[in-house]
């Protein structure tokens, strides 16, 4: 039997062990019942690779099959060359075969097999609801623009290729969420395209000049030399999408304008797409001020992780105001994306759900904290005497 799976045929081949009295007589007889039942159910299947590095598909020093062999304890996985032996029980067997073939499926439409890939689908989760393939029927509409040398920029994600076509049919957009989700990444190659396109006439790059907790006093150099550092996350997108002398020339020319976020006040931004990113570090007052920047023709993107707030403790961030009090307006969209759309290294999702959980944790212990509070607050009312004593003067 042929299947095709991921850049691969397999040539599968199973083979059910029956051990009989007739072939074994003696080892059966003193096996017990339930052994004598399972050994008739051992199977053994043989997939054959063909057309593709085994590397990409078992990984370095078998750095996946090990996974897929920790999965399934109770199935013998071996393999040599193209050749892939799975041996156990029927029903373990099929289980562990079907997982493979999700692996170089996978493995086909996304051209990479990352480990952490492996281990969410040994786990039971589903990354082909989240991940965009790059070859087969899903793959199309994906790209947003290409890039330097011809390099397709494209959507990675789901919630990534939402908020492409979210921002197509409205004027303002919140991309919320985690670390490493490729908000940044993705409104700028949105707004490049536009520019490419000659829908706007400019980009507009902003962010407020926050410091991550830490206060590095006076910086050297002139303004744009102060204020380069806290931009730079904007300037690496741009440096992927445009070639460099295009880049210096639409930033000489101030087609493409990067300014910290308290240059904004009094300016009008027409024909432009804006793009305000950290802008959980921006106060209610900021925020206000950035988004009745807008001209008739702007189109804006703001993105932020209301996890990983700077500001001072005294100041509140002004994201989370304009979100809740701006999401149901027409032509005003909100894309939330989670740690499922994590583009970056396999351990930033873990290191993101591990401090989920502490901040979960530590919003449970202030409420039950608050409720405590309350209670002993309502059993003091209780507990009060309706007598007063009396004034001076009053018998």
């Amino acid at each position: 039997m042929w299947a095709k799976a991921g850049f691969v045929f397999y040539k599968s081949k199973e083979v059910r062990r029956e051990n009989t009295t007739e072939n074994q007589p003696a080892k059966c007889r003193s096996l017990p019942a339930a052994e004598k039942l399972r050994t008739k159910n051992l199977s053994e299947i043989i997939l054959t690779v063909e057309g593709v590095d085994p590397v990409a598909l078992f990984g370095e020093n078998n750095a996946k099959l090990n996974l897929l062999r920790k999965a399934f304890p109770d199935v013998t996985i071996t393999s040599r060359g193209n050749n892939l032996k799975i041996t156990g029980e029927k029903k373990d067997t099929q289980a562990a075969k079907a997982k493979f073939e999700m692996m170089a499926r996978y493995l086909r439409e996304h051209q990479e097999l990352p480990v952490q890939t492996v281990e969410d689908l040994l786990g039971g989760e589903n990354p082909f609801d989240v991940r965009i393939p790059v070859n087969g029927d899903g793959a199309s509409g994906n790209t947003i623009l290409f890039g330097r040398e011809g390099k397709p920029i494209k959507a990675k994600t789901r919630n990534q290729k939402r908020m492409v076509e979210v921002c197509e049919v409205n004027d303002i957009v919140f991309a919320l969420g985690p670390a490493g989700t490729g908000k940044t990444y993705t409104a700028v190659a949105i707004a490049v395209r536009a520019l490419k396109n000659k829908l706007v006439k400019k980009i507009v790059l902003t962010r407020p000049a926050v410091e991550a907790g830490e206060n590095l006093g006076f910086l050297p150099g002139d303004l744009k030399e102060k204020v380069d550092p806290y931009l730079r996350p904007l300037y690496d997108a741009l440096d992927d999408m445009l070639p460099m002398e295009k880049l210096n020339f639409f930033m000489e020319n101030r087609v493409i304008e990067i300014a910290p976020l308290a240059f904004m006040r009094g300016r009008t931004l027409d024909n432009a797409y804006i793009i305000l990113d950290e802008a959980q570090n921006a106060s209610p007052l900021q925020l206000k001020m950035f988004l009745t920047r807008l001209g008739p023709s702007a189109k804006c993107i703001i993105t932020g992780d209301l996890s990983q707030i700077d500001l001072p403790g005294h100041q509140k961030s002004g994201l989370r105001q304009a979100v809740e009090k701006l999401e149901d307006v027409d032509g005003i969209a909100v894309i939330n994306l989670t740690t499922e759309d994590v583009v970056r290294h396999r351990l930033v999702k873990e290191i993101i759900k591990a401090y989920e959980q502490i901040e979960a944790e530590e919003r449970a212990r202030k409420e039950r904290k608050k409720a405590e509070q309350n209670a002993d607050k309502e059993e003091l009312i209780e507990t009060k005497p309706d007598w007063q004593p009396a004034k001076p003067g009053q018998s």
